[in-house]
């Protein structure tokens, strides 16, 4: 690559939001991006791709709809083009099926010539001039500007590391993977209590008599929450609460994210009942060997003579107890992770006080708020609609108006009947008056 070739951005990673990224600026000719991703080819979350799951979201929550219903790339478009668009009519449900969605993804991705696979960035420097991005491959690109798409990492708690990769030990996003080493075994525990772990404990329900193993679902939680779907709540995943959760001083955020986990870490109603269903009709049947524990905290792991010893506590009772398991299926999620590619930048960039990118309302983690942006890596500033792919759209409009000058995609300001805060109409004159000032003081 030419010294004199700098592009206007670069995108480090694809998944979704990035994917969607590439989609919505392919015909803005005013930009010029390219997006380097370490993988051979597009796969999302291969290792829960069950038959028969679905997405949590509608189909309008695809890649581009919610910025560009027009747009070529649409969920859509791909069925149209594949022959399916009738089938998913009649079929007469909003949620694709998360094979479905992969494959859509990878529709998209090959229709668009900006994407580089196979190139793993191992360092990001700046010239003076512009970001300079090495790969392994040793190919270096420059662009004024980065879009930072590196994802969320498994994972795992304190007390269970030692035991990943042992054996028969896996994260749920490497389910698939190591199934039939799992059903091999005389015992299988599943630890977690979101979406992952209900769909993995029904995989496994669903062919227990096929391989006569003991089956064992905990979490730590009080319930098997459902997650909250119900439109009022739905509401929060709009521009104006993110805007005003970014608001919030950072004290008031963090308790406030903890208290709504049932908004985005519980499980589908669907799946829920689903479970309860097929116990019941093994319970009809002669009952199943499952055994399911609520408020049951792993607090410590060991390899046993019959596999491993999960040391457990209940949080209700306090006490503690031990069960005997040969195989463990960590349901415990995804963190967010800084990668170590960015630290000749790290100057460039605000960090809060927790190590973390702190972005601005553009999704700008720069000094500048103009230069570096985050995908799904500022929960803790924008909310939990960070992860949420119903929000890809809007905040790629975002960041596309940052980096273009202007608004290519219209951003939408306000789509929630209820409001948020205390209303200026509401507030007493003084209020207003002052906080009016502290406008013009800025």
């Amino acid at each position: 690559m030419s010294r004199d070739t700098v592009h206007d951005f670069l995108a480090i990673g694809l998944g979704p939001f990035n994917l969607g990224l590439a989609c919505l600026t392919e015909p803005v000719k005013e930009l010029d991006g390219i997006f380097l991703e370490a993988r051979t080819e597009f796969d999302w979350h291969p290792g829960m791709l069950l038959a028969g799951a679905t997405l949590q979201v509608p189909f309008l929550a695809d890649l581009v709809t919610l910025a560009d219903p027009t747009s070529a790339y649409s969920f859509l478009a791909y069925l149209k083009d594949v022959g399916r668009i009738y089938p998913f009519y009649i079929r007469e449900s909003f949620y694709p099926l998360r094979r479905e969605y992969n494959d859509y993804c990878r529709w998209a991705a090959d229709r668009l010539g900006s994407i580089r696979f196979g190139q793993r960035v191992t360092r990001v420097e700046h010239d003076g001039e512009a970001y300079v991005v090495m790969s392994a491959t040793g190919e270096r690109h420059r662009a004024r500007r980065l879009v930072l798409g590196t994802g969320t990492s498994p994972y795992v708690p304190e007390a269970l590391s030692g035991l990943v990769g042992d054996g028969p030990v896996t994260h749920s996003a490497h389910y698939l993977e190591h199934k039939r080493a799992l059903q091999e075994r005389r015992s299988i525990t599943v630890v977690g209590s979101g979406q992952s772990a209900a769909e993995v404990y029904a995989d496994l329900l669903s062919e227990i008599d096929d391989h006569g193993y003991r089956l064992t679902w905990l979490t730590r939680s009080p319930r098997f929450f459902p997650m909250e779907y119900t439109k009022l709540t739905l509401e929060l995943t709009s521009p104006e609460y993110t805007a005003y959760f970014q608001g919030l001083p950072a004290r008031v955020r963090e308790p406030l994210l903890r208290d709504q986990r049932s908004l985005y870490k519980g499980i589908s109603g669907e799946t829920v009942n689903a479970i309860h269903d097929a116990l019941y009709a093994r319970e009809v049947a002669g009952g199943t060997d499952t055994t399911l524990l609520t408020s049951t905290e792993v607090i410590g792991a060991r390899r046993s003579t019959a596999g491993y010893t999960l040391d457990l506590r209940h949080g209700e009772t306090g006490e503690e107890f031990a069960l005997e398991t040969e195989a463990v299926v960590l349901a415990t999620g995804y963190r967010p992770t800084t990668p170590t590619l960015l630290d000749p930048v790290r100057d460039r960039l605000r960090w809060d006080g927790h190590g973390r990118l702190l972005a601005g309302p553009t999704y700008a983690v720069d000094h500048e708020q103009r230069e570096v942006f985050v995908q799904n890596a500022e929960e803790h500033t924008h909310g939990f609609v960070a992860p949420d792919l119903g929000m890809g759209a809007y905040r790629n409009s975002v960041i596309i108006a940052a980096m273009a000058g202007r608004e290519i995609y219209p951003v939408e300001k306000r789509i929630a009947f209820q409001e948020f805060g205390v209303p200026d109409r509401l507030r007493a004159p003084q209020a207003v008056r002052a906080d009016l000032a502290m406008e013009g003081a800025r």
